[in-house]
């Protein structure tokens, strides 16, 4: 595959500006447009609106277990970020491709696509397959839809390649996500009388409390996995906001928080701890209820044995060098093996360091380096 194909589709890839919650049927029409002109059909599942789709395409033979390519197509914002090149201008500087989502994770999508084209042109002994989504940054929603129906009509897959930016190592694993909306109750009354309310806030800062104590047990006492960076399942306080003036006793607080779980740790085992230690806070004289907290968005983790057929399969088409790694960050992968039953890993060109930030970026080398991976698999399934 020539590279410079590749990046020409990310340049094209970039210039739509396919933040998350907005549309991105402009640049699924693109790539299914692409598809078509090599004689690829797509199947596009959107949302209520029409306005955000998920493509899926495949080639070569039916009945027999295919590789699928994974990858979103949304992006995160720019506002409030000094980017000193447009962001939805693709620009090549000193052998780096600058632009919003080069690096998450256009550059793998533009390479994913034209593995596929050359794929159509070839005798194939099992199919290689194309999935893109909307709305991944936001909790992995829009895929959701399109396994769905995949789950039912799709043989399931031998190897499952999530495309995010790994600097070309082989992933095999992230922690699960579980997110979560608190309301906090109080009774609103006059601030020169304040010990005589339940405030809101200060419930708020008893659930803070429970959270942080849990943390700390688990960072202690936890199952750990030494693969990740921090290597215990974590809890994260995100957002806050209650209150209507400083000479009111606030009614109400909303807190957003997160539990990103280790296998082995169950999100609801540990959101059990936050409550009992929540308690454990709470005093008669309080009179604040307990806080009313749902789960608002989840994610399954990912654990794919390092041994593994599937990762031995990549270990093969990729060079000797490579190393395995586990992610911090969260992917569509925990959700593809759920939902189609088949091994995943997680590799694509770019870093995560980069990502999300002003500037960013994927190398040229990387590209190329993506664009050598997924030829050595569509030659691994020909005839």
């Amino acid at each position: 595959m020539e590279s410079s194909r590749s990046i020409e589709l990310l340049t094209e890839l970039v210039a739509y500006p396919s933040v998350s919650l907005s549309p991105n049927i402009a640049l699924i029409h693109h790539v299914e447009g692409l598809l078509a002109a090599n004689g690829i059909a797509s199947s596009i599942v959107t949302d209520e609106s029409g306005t955000r789709a998920n493509l899926f395409a495949s080639v070569g033979p039916d009945g027999v277990p295919g590789i699928v390519l994974a990858g979103h197509t949304d992006v995160v914002p720019v506002e409030g970020q000094p980017w000193r090149t447009d962001p939805f201008k693709a620009q090549v500087i000193d052998g780096r491709i600058h632009g919003r989502g080069t690096a998450d994770m256009k550059g793998f999508v533009a390479c994913a696509v034209n593995a596929l084209i050359d794929a159509s042109h070839k005798t194939l002994v099992r199919p290689l397959q194309l999935a893109l989504s909307y709305d991944e940054e936001i909790g992995c929603v829009g895929v959701r839809r399109l396994l769905a129906l995949l789950e039912h009509s799709l043989i399931p897959p031998m190897l499952c390649v999530v495309g995010e930016p790994t600097m070309m190592q082989i992933g095999t694993g992230h922690k699960g996500k579980a997110a979560y909306r608190a309301i906090c109750r109080g009774e609103e009354g006059h601030s020169a009388l304040a010990p005589k309310f339940a405030n809101a806030i200060h419930a708020a800062s008893d659930l803070i409390q429970a959270i942080r104590t849990t943390q700390a047990a688990l960072a202690d006492g936890g199952i750990r996995d030494e693969d990740y960076d921090v290597p215990y399942s974590t809890l994260h306080v995100g957002k806050i906001a209650g209150g209507k003036a400083l000479n009111i006793v606030p009614n109400e607080c909303t807190l957003d928080f997160e539990i990103r779980s280790v296998v082995g740790d169950d999100a609801d085992a540990i959101l059990g701890s936050v409550r009992r230690h929540m308690a454990q806070c709470a005093t008669s004289a309080s009179r604040t209820p307990a806080p009313e907290i749902e789960q608002v968005n989840a994610y399954p983790g990912l654990d794919t044995h390092p041994t593994s057929e599937a990762v031995r399969f990549i270990e093969r088409v990729l060079p000797a060098n490579t190393g395995k790694t586990k992610v911090a960050f969260g992917t569509e992968g925990g959700l593809f093996q759920q939902h189609l039953k088949t091994p995943v890993i997680i590799c694509g060109p770019g870093s995560i360091d980069v990502a999300h930030k002003r500037d960013e970026y994927v190398d040229v080398d990387q590209m190329h380096a993506c664009d050598t991976f997924l030829g050595s698999i569509v030659a691994s399934i020909c005839r």
